[in-house]
């Protein structure tokens, strides 16, 4: 190039190029950016997708058994929720946990124990009972006892709150409830029934009867008395076994001596498959498709046999802690444990 030295051609070639360099390292960089953008964009995605599926997973607690007591005054030799402590939750902290499961989607509490008319004289219970119905308007509130602690001034002062009342009684014959020890003293189980079934029909709720099959009542005919009674369900449960609790080196109960086969309890349901309110709860079907919350407030799983508890819902919330319920929603379902709950939904005839 005419008047420009070789050295000041050899620095501008050297610029040139250094220039060219520069822009295709610039556009690469750009492009690289974009692609992590992209990527983070999509990572951002999945991550929102994985945590919708999460929520979708998340068991809806719609019907709660909220054993809030373990004391009891019977001695039923087969029970699977024994006096391991006496603690109970403050009324206020109890109602917070209630509030929590509503806004978690319970559209059902059971109360049990432990015998739940026990603590307070039942008032306690009733102030639970009136909090779930009154103020947080749950479509069913359930309880479910032994019926020897229930006055008829507990029925004339909640019983417009209450749905469903289950009174427990395995045997219509005296002898053998004292053998199993559904009894105190020398009261009898079966009179008390029949004056609860009355209290019930006057005050409007809806009565059931729970019953555990067992070697004491497995050849027992009850279907004289149930028809009588006419409760809305008739709850036949299979004697179960869990460890920790009526089975095992530190259980408070030795259960091995009421269990039966489960053709045997095929035979008990066969022989009562003419009582048209009888529904039927093998070991298979109860062992895992109940949310059971203890007196702490802790779901507790039973898929290995015993008792595992979660942590509170008060301490956690209720969407961890019913994570480690091991729930089988489905068998609930199959069980029939969504059903016409609500008494006002049941055309009763009073």
């Amino acid at each position: 190039m005419p008047g420009v030295s070789a050295g000041a051609l050899l620095e501008l070639c050297i610029s040139t190029i250094l220039s060219i360099f520069s822009g295709v390292f610039s556009k690469v960089f750009s492009w690289s950016k974009g692609t992590c953008g992209v990527t983070n964009s999509l990572v951002s995605d999945a991550n929102s997708q994985s945590e919708q599926s999460k929520d979708l997973d998340v068991t809806t607690p719609t019907s709660v058994n909220y054993h809030f007591t373990r004391k009891c005054n019977y001695k039923c030799g087969f029970c699977f929720h024994t006096a391991k402590t006496s603690f109970v939750l403050p009324l206020e902290e109890a109602k917070k946990g209630l509030r929590l499961l509503k806004e978690a989607g319970m559209e059902k509490i059971n109360f049990s124990g432990g015998e739940p008319f026990l603590h307070d004289r039942g008032d306690f219970l009733g102030k639970m009972v009136q909090y779930c119905k009154a103020e947080l308007q749950l479509p069913s509130v359930s309880i479910v006892s032994n019926g020897s602690m229930i006055k008829e001034k507990w029925f004339q002062k909640y019983g417009d709150f209450l749905d469903i009342l289950a009174i427990s009684c395995d045997s219509f014959d005296d002898e053998t409830n004292q053998m199993i020890g559904r009894c105190q003293g020398n009261k009898s189980h079966i009179e008390n029934l029949f004056k609860i079934r009355s209290w019930c029909q006057q005050y409007k709720v809806a009565f059931k009867i729970n019953s555990v099959i067992n070697t004491f009542n497995v050849h027992e005919d009850m279907t004289e008395q149930i028809n009588q009674l006419n409760p809305v369900r008739w709850k036949v449960f299979q004697c179960l076994l869990i460890d920790g609790e009526n089975a095992g080196e530190e259980a408070l109960r030795e259960a091995e001596r009421f269990v039966i086969t489960d053709q045997q309890f095929q035979d008990f349901l066969d022989h009562h498959s003419a009582v048209s309110c009888l529904v039927p709860e093998s070991n298979e079907k109860m062992r895992n498709s109940y949310l059971i919350l203890d007196e702490y407030m802790r779901f507790l799983d039973c898929r290995e046999g015993r008792k595992d508890p979660s942590r509170s819902i008060l301490d956690v919330g209720v969407k961890d802690a019913i994570s480690f319920s091991g729930f089988d929603e489905k068998m609930f379902l199959k069980r029939g444990g969504k059903y016409v709950w609500s008494k006002a939904d049941m055309k009763l005839d009073w």
